[in-house]
């Protein structure tokens, strides 16, 4: 069953808006894995709007899943995950202002500048993801880094996915099969969420992770947590 990684960054969005420590962000992150939580992922930002450095050097006290954080790799970012050496690491290229994640790596063009991040944290004993578009020159680039998984950026599907839902996940069937063809373990994320889960864990060849943020906790201020998250296990299966 491909696993499901909560992306806990809109609780911690919520607490920053009134400065004090409400939601817990050691608490959610507690009680979604016993809710069935496979894991918690992390995307601090260079501002710290949402998650802050000092969460992700918490975190792993309460954290007995899977801990992934999520970032650009520049040299805060790549000092805090060798400190804290979380399960994996996924790498995005993110502007320093962007509101969210909004484009794969370019895996040719950074290329030797992936090489060398991916190295030091493998040689550090942390798992490498890098995030991609569901581009099949995109996904080979993605090999020569070195990298142990790419991540699908599916904004496109979950935008499309209404439109015509055999076309939207095409690209990443393909995508998916290019990458099982090459050895890389595949994860996915971005605009994921219960109405369009289900269609792509099940179209996905060897999808063994997904992160879902926004849309979960958005349908869990209707249904509470502790409902959505057995949701969302139930599509995975």
């Amino acid at each position: 069953m491909t696993r499901l990684s909560v992306n806990i960054n809109k609780v911690a969005t919520l607490r920053n808006a009134r400065g004090g420590n409400a939601p817990d962000l050691l608490q959610v992150a507690t009680d979604l894995q016993s809710y069935g939580a496979q894991g918690i992922t992390i995307h601090p930002r260079p501002d710290e709007r949402h998650i802050r450095y000092s969460d992700a050097r918490e975190l792993p006290a309460v954290v007995h899943t899977e801990f992934n954080i999520e970032g650009n790799p520049n040299p805060k970012f790549i000092e805090l995950v060798l400190a804290v050496k979380p399960d994996q690491v996924t790498l995005v290229p993110d502007a320093v202002d962007a509101l969210t994640s909004d484009a794969g790596w370019d895996t040719i063009q950074h290329q030797s500048h992936l090489q060398a991040i991916i190295k030091t944290f493998k040689e550090a004993g942390i798992r490498t993801s890098i995030f991609v578009d569901p581009v099949l020159e995109m996904v080979e680039g993605a090999k020569a880094t070195g990298t142990d998984r790419i991540e699908l950026y599916t904004e496109s599907y979950a935008r499309h996915y209404h439109e015509d839902r055999d076309a939207a996940i095409a690209p990443y069937i393909a995508a998916a099969e290019k990458a099982n063809a090459l050895g890389l373990g595949i994860n996915a994320g971005h605009d994921l969420s219960l109405d369009n889960i289900a269609y792509f864990a099940k179209n996905i060849p060897e999808l063994l992770e997904v992160s879902i943020g926004h849309a979960l906790i958005c349908e869990s201020l209707y249904l509470g947590f502790e409902n959505v998250v057995p949701l969302y296990l139930q599509k995975l299966q």
